[in-house]
């Protein structure tokens, strides 16, 4: 797993964002996000607790989700969002690193001939991310 964290709100529950590899049966279409299957994306939940949060993701399909440590917790900008989301389930393209590795923050003001671009993707509900049945497939091959 790339990454992932969480923060505990001061009403007690949690946002976790983690940084998933996007379902292969997901929507064909992408939507426009530019993130095919296969590609990073960051998913954001809001629950009670840590526990409720993963048991959220697992219950829609997503078997392979764990959350170690707390190297990458959602930010401000991140917390918001899920907490203005109905559903408390939100996905979008992760943020892509640069040669270094290091995951960009915010927008970058360099001196340089490039035109630093500020927009960023939009927060999609979980249902674009899973396609049109809202599940990512079964959790083992039928037997």
């Amino acid at each position: 797993m790339a990454g992932g964290g969480f923060c505990r709100l001061p009403n007690g529950t949690v946002v976790v964002a983690l940084t998933l590899t996007r379902p292969a049966d997901g929507t064909g279409s992408c939507g426009g996000t530019g993130a095919g299957p296969g590609a990073p994306v960051r998913v954001l939940v809001h629950a009670a607790n840590r526990a409720r949060a993963l048991t959220r993701l697992r219950n829609l399909g997503l078997r392979a989700v764990y959350l170690r440590g707390n190297d990458r917790p959602p930010t401000p900008d991140e917390v918001t969002a899920v907490l203005h989301h109905p559903d408390g389930l939100l996905w979008r393209a992760a943020p892509q690193a640069d040669a270094a590795g290091v995951r960009p923050l915010g927008p970058v003001h360099q001196a340089s001939s490039q035109p630093v671009s500020s927009c960023q993707e939009l927060w999609h509900p979980i249902r674009a991310l899973l396609g049109p049945s809202g599940y990512a497939g079964p959790a083992r091959p039928a037997a």
